[in-house]
Parts: C-alpha cells; structure tokens; sequence
C-alpha cells in the first residue's frame, strides 16, 4: 500500500487549493449563505468541466477512471475550504451507491451525466431521526408487479433542496430487512420537499416526505430488496470521504489559529509565544496529523482492500471528526474575543465539525460497530 502521495496526485492537491482560494473564499462563501441554493453554481459547473465530479467514475461511464484516494483530496481541500457544494452527496455518496447497486443499464443512464457535473442527486436513507441506515430506513415500497408507491419520510437529506434527483432508500412492508433503493425526480407527484433550518449554513438539509409516489420496477436500482450490502459498502466510502473532509477542515483551523497568535499581541508579546498557548497548539497539531493517517490510510484501504473498508471507515470517521471538532473549538478559545464572532470564520469551521460528526453516525456510533465487528471476529485487530 502507498502511504505517499503520487506528483500526479499532489498536482489534483495543488489544483484544487488554488482554484477554492480564489473562487470559494470568506467573502464568496459569506454572500452565498444568503442566496438560494446556498452555494455557486457556475463553481459546480467547472468541477464538472474539470473533471471532478468524475474522477472516481470509471472512463466506461465518462469518468476519470481514478480512485477514492484522489477523490479524498478534493474533499480533503473542499473541507479546507469549507465550500458549500453538492459534491459530497452527488460524487462522494450517490455515485458509489448506483455503482455497486444499479443494473447495468441504469449506471450507463446516470454515471455520465454526474462526471459531466450536470446532475445532482440527493440520497434520502434515513429515517425520521436520523439515524443510518438500515436502522433508520422509513420509507415503505409497497405495491405488486411494475406498479410501486413510496411513502414514508426521509429527513436531514443532504442538499435535498436544490437536487434534480433523489435516490430513496425503502424496504417492502413484509421484509423490512430487505432494502431497495428507488431514483425518483425531486419534482415527482407525491414528494414534498421542506429545508430545515441548520446549525452548519454551508450543508443545508431538508426534510422529504413522499405521499404514494408512483415509481415502477425500472425504477428500483437493481433487483427489489438486494440493496443491503450496496448501501453499507457506499455509505462507508462516503464516511472516508467525509473523514477527509475533516481532516482539512482541522488543517485549515489549526493554521489559522497558529497565524493569529503570532500576530496577536499581549503584555507587550505576541501570545503565540506564551507556554500555555504553545501547548493548546501542540495539542492540536498531534490530533491533526493522527487524524491524516486516519484518513489517508482509509481512502487508500477504499482502492486495495475491500474486506477492510468497514472498519478502516469507522475509524477514520470516528478519529477525524473528533480531532475536527477539538481543534475547532480550541481555535474559538484561542482567538479570544474576535472568535466568538459572526464576522469571524471560527463559528463556521466548529458548526461544520459538529455536523459532519453526527452524519451517517457519530463517533461514538463508529466505535460501537468496531466493538462489534471485533466481538463478532470480523476484525483482525481491536483499534481504539
């Protein structure tokens, strides 16, 4: 397994930061807050001419062909960048999801159109609370031969709003343990759609309530009811991308937050060079760099080794929104007054760790599934 960036992959890197420095900076990411769809649409178009919202899409289907270590960079600077995007729900969470669910037939309708960046897909999984699936699945799909209906709520649906398709996940009334997974139009008859009000403004989730939507077979991703293992094996890639974006999001507060001490003077010195300070910083720098391992080593398990990817997720999930969120509260601490702010960026930063650690399972969640997969002897090894 490489452990070292390729020069091809630090250039996607480089790239990337250049382009969200100047395109999805403070003052555009400020403006876009206030305006529908809360996020820039001329920026997700030229993800798509550049080839990101396909780079982990097989070439067969109009993508780059590349891996999930690369896609993790661009959510790694987009996580930097704190950009507000359709691009974790989209490219990092429905894609897999229609790659190892989908029929043939179905990949070749959908996979081109998200590498080209002109769709955008919205996975309602959950249930009513929350929690992941299939724990939290609601949604019923009832009906016989090529005439279904959906009915049921899925809430926290990522960029359920601004979405041109909704993937729903929904299990028969009799076999709630046999998962399907529906694509419907967002503007289909039945569907509601209501935007919740968040406490992280750069993802905006909304609640969807589906009202004996007609769908057919044609309709089902796969065979009816075989999605079970689709879904897991997608939803754990989407929690190594998101441990990715923490990683960046503790990159970029960890840096900020080391500028501002040393500029910040007190009692004629910059605080910077106060003991107390340097060890809330060292701190902080530790939870960082554990926490790019973490990440690093998940995205690179996500291409090689399959079988490891559960737990390879759970830990990396578990270990990067924790160092994200300490590090994101420190950085309020250590700006002092300014960092309890609107104007400042910190709110920001510790809102998007605080939600992206309760997104497809807290912490403490992924640390209950290593326990079980250890207790199960699923796991080579106890990691805590």
């Amino acid at each position: 397994m490489q452990f070292v960036h390729t020069d091809e992959q630090q250039l996607i890197r480089t790239s990337a930061r250049d382009l969200l420095r100047s395109r999805a900076g403070p003052a555009q990411r400020r403006e876009l807050l206030r305006q529908a769809p809360g996020y820039d649409l001329q920026l997700w178009r030229t993800f798509g001419e550049l080839g990101w919202t396909g780079l982990a899409i097989p070439q067969a289907y109009g993508g780059a062909g590349l891996g999930w270590v690369e896609l993790c960079l661009l959510a790694e600077e987009q996580g930097r960048a704190l950009v507000a995007s359709p691009f974790f729900a989209t490219c990092a969470l429905a894609a897999p999801l229609i790659a190892a669910g989908a029929a043939e037939e179905q990949r070749r309708a959908l996979l081109p159109r998200i590498a080209s960046g002109a769709l955008r897909i919205a996975c309602a999984l959950s249930g009513s609370d929350g929690r992941p699936p299939p724990e939290g699945n609601a949604v019923v799909l009832a009906g016989r031969d090529t005439q279904l209906t959906l009915s049921g709520v899925s809430d926290f649906v990522i960029h359920g709003d601004s979405a041109d398709l909704l993937l729903v996940l929904a299990h028969a009334p009799e076999s709630p343990a046999e998962l399907s997974v529906a694509v419907i139009p967002a503007a289909a008859p039945g569907v509601t759609i209501r935007p919740h009000t968040m406490l992280d403004l750069t993802r905006p989730m909304s609640r969807i309530e589906l009202d004996a939507v007609r769908i057919t077979r044609r309709d089902v991703l796969g065979e009816p009811g075989a999605s079970g293992n689709a879904v897991q094996e997608a939803l754990d890639l989407a929690r190594v991308a998101l441990a990715s974006e923490a990683l960046g999001g503790a990159e970029q507060v960890l840096e900020m937050t080391t500028a501002y001490v040393k500029e910040r003077v007190q009692f004629g010195r910059p605080v910077g060079s106060f003991q107390a300070i340097k060890h809330r910083l060292a701190d902080m720098m530790t939870a960082v760099e554990a926490a790019k391992s973490a990440a690093w080593y998940a995205a690179c398990v996500a291409d090689e080794r399959p079988e490891e990817l559960a737990e390879a997720a759970a830990i990396a999930k578990s270990y990067c929104c924790d160092a994200f969120f300490d590090c994101a509260a420190s950085a309020i601490q250590l700006h002092g007054g300014i960092g309890f702010t609107w104007e400042h960026d910190a709110h920001l930063y510790f809102k998007r760790a605080r939600a992206t650690a309760t997104l497809l399972g807290s912490p403490a969640w992924q640390r209950e599934r290593l326990v079980r997969r250890f207790a199960a002897g699923e796991s080579a090894t106890p990691v805590f």
